[in-house]
């Protein structure tokens, strides 16, 4: 079931920016979803003051107005592991897809660096504070159709993922039965490796509408101090007075999108009544920060008054159903309904105990977010630029291949599988990511028994969609995770004194004999196949040699039960134990469950 959690009124119409000099404004979620860094010397009490000489600072160091990391570590007083994690992480939410750090190989990153002015903006917004998350409208309600109990409460269930994992050395004694059946067609059962346990710790996910007027609110009440960092100053002027050139007035979509339904404004010259007559064969001339200042604080409280009537509508909506009618309501939403607007990413959320597949034209290369779901096996195989995983529990979630970055939160006993070229781990429990990622993974917040392995899966259309988003298969930097602070600073929580000065808890690697290839049943991928045959992502030795070992003995086990003389009753015998220990397991692992959903889709 799937639960909707964005407004479902007509967007505005296109607006035409040749008629309509004001296009529609909205913050760019990017920088403030996947750019937050928790390092203590990214967080400035007074940004303005702090910022100004930091900039002075990298300018007087840049070459073409672009710094490495050499530079960064030594204006912010970094560790050059810091450095490289700033350059990456803007990376991954800079606006422009042309710029030389975006296309840049991995090998060049510290020495092409950052735009300075990029740069300072990314360090001004480590100052906003994440809207807290909500309940549910009917909490009460909710709880009658989620479990209720959570691992945060200590009480676990009596099967562990790690014990749950153990139980794919009887999928594999299975297959040995349908091997002695010649009954191939029930291999499509064995679609997962092992199944999670129960629990509840619900954290509902801000919806888009709250999200965006909370970062228009920062946006409004910051925005003065932005217009300064990108301003130049006047010689032989006053320190009040300075002026913005139209080349640092294009800085500003790092912070804000101008368009709407999911257009982009070309050029922001021909859309201000400040640049809009300039030649376009010649510099445009700098015009006074003041009056940038000012269309800008209007056309902020434009979006606001708009965002704010969305919610106001929202709210006093008709819902005035009762308990049960909306225990109901949650527990009957139709399954394969995704949410979204042309702008914002699409939406899962509340998905419980069934399966649900999309797949590329389903997310059209989309950002997603996968939210408070449970108990579930979710398959996203599509190219996408950035995938949320929020709050989820007793789930195995696959991810296609994320151009940009995952961030995984809040999640408890989850096991993603994901190509991707960053991902970010937050205050996860019991949770294990098996990955395919080109730079280190980064684990901060409060973490507890994290596992990470190898990536162990495929599907035909994969290395297609790497290669659409810029995943390369021949770097896999799954175990060297670098851990921030235990505490978020960007959280509106309150935080006992030294707190921030601990270390997340790191991830431990899988061992090798624990780890298992997740199969992906090919009927998913329809008439046309692509040409992924194998996981792209070459596995280390040793977990190589585990399954070399784990396949030798299968198919010795094999070959002895075809060599021994059986009675037709002891092959009816050993038929039918092989029959009930494959169902047991089906059961144990929920993978009854799944088998009959993706059966029915």
């Amino acid at each position: 079931m799937t639960e909707e959690v964005i407004d479902q009124s007509p967007p505005p119409p296109d607006p035409d920016p040749i008629q309509n000099p004001n296009p529609a404004i909205h913050p760019r979620r990017v920088p403030f979803e996947h750019g937050l860094l928790p390092i203590q010397n990214l967080l400035f009490t007074d940004p303005i003051q702090t910022l100004a000489p930091i900039k002075q600072k990298l300018t007087s160091s840049a070459t073409n107005n672009r710094v490495g990391s050499p530079a960064i570590s030594e204006a912010l007083s970094i560790s050059s592991d810091h450095a490289r994690l700033v350059l990456e992480t803007l990376a991954s939410v800079l606006h422009s897809e042309t710029d030389p750090l975006v296309v840049a190989k991995p090998e060049e990153v510290d020495s092409i660096g950052a735009d300075v002015r990029d740069l300072v903006l990314f360090m001004y917004v480590q100052s906003y504070k994440k809207l807290m998350p909500r309940t549910h409208k009917d909490s009460a309600a909710v709880a009658d159709v989620w479990p209720s109990a959570s691992a945060f409460d200590g009480y676990l269930s009596a099967l562990s993922p790690i014990q749950a994992r153990s139980l794919v050395s009887l999928g594999s004694a299975c297959s040995l039965w349908l091997s002695v059946r010649n009954d191939f067609n029930v291999e499509k059962m064995l679609i997962e490796g092992g199944s999670l346990v129960r629990s509840n710790s619900r954290r509902f996910m801000p919806s888009p509408a709250d999200e965006e007027a909370h970062q228009l609110s920062y946006l409004q009440k910051h925005i003065a101090n932005i217009i300064s960092l990108l301003a130049d100053p006047v010689e032989g002027e006053g320190d009040e007075s300075s002026v913005l050139s139209l080349e640092s007035f294009e800085h500003i979509r790092f912070l804000l999108h101008f368009g709407d339904k999911g257009s982009d404004v070309p050029s922001l010259s021909q859309t201000t009544p400040f640049f809009k007559n300039s030649n376009p064969a010649m510099p445009a001339v700098p015009v006074p920060a003041s009056q940038v200042h000012d269309w800008l604080l209007k056309m902020i409280a434009s979006a606001m008054e708009n965002i704010s009537d969305r919610i106001s509508g929202k709210e006093n909506g008709p819902s005035n159903a009762s308990g049960q009618e909306a225990a109901t309501a949650v527990a009957s939403e139709a399954l394969n309904k995704v949410s979204s607007n042309d702008r914002g990413p699409c939406i899962i959320e509340g998905v419980s105990k069934t399966s649900l597949f999309k797949q590329a034209s389903d997310l059209k290369g989309r950002s997603v977010k996968v939210a408070n779901c449970h108990d579930s096996v979710i398959y996203l195989l599509a190219p996408l630029r950035y995938a949320t995983v929020y709050g989820c529990s007793d789930s195995t979630i696959v991810l296609g291949a994320a151009g940009k970055a995952v961030r995984v939160e809040h999640c408890e006993r989850v096991h993603v599988i994901a190509a991707t070229k960053r991902i970010c781990i937050a205050n996860c429990r019991e949770c294990v990511f098996f990955l395919g990622v080109n730079q280190r993974p980064l684990i901060v917040g409060d973490n507890h028994k994290l596992q990470v392995a190898p990536y162990n899966t495929f599907y035909s259309d994969l290395e297609k969609h790497m290669t659409e988003v810029g995943i390369v298969p021949t770097i896999n930097r799954w175990n060297e995770s670098l851990a921030l602070g235990a505490v978020d600073p960007h959280d509106s929580l309150s935080h006992p004194n030294g707190a921030s000065d601990k270390q997340s808890e790191s991830a431990s690697s899988m061992d090798p004999n624990q780890f298992t290839n997740f199969l992906i049943p090919n009927w998913f991928a329809g008439e046309a196949l692509g040409s992924t045959k194998d996981n792209p992502f070459p596995l280390p030795a040793a977990y190589i040699a585990v399954q070399q070992t784990s396949l030798k003995n299968l198919e010795e086990t094999r070959q002895s039960l075809r060599e021994t003389p059986l009675e037709d009753n002891r092959k009816r015998e050993l038929t039918t134990a092989f029959h009930m220990h494959f169902k047991d397991w089906l059961y144990a692992t929920g993978n009854i469950r799944q088998l009959y959903c993706l059966q029915g889709d």
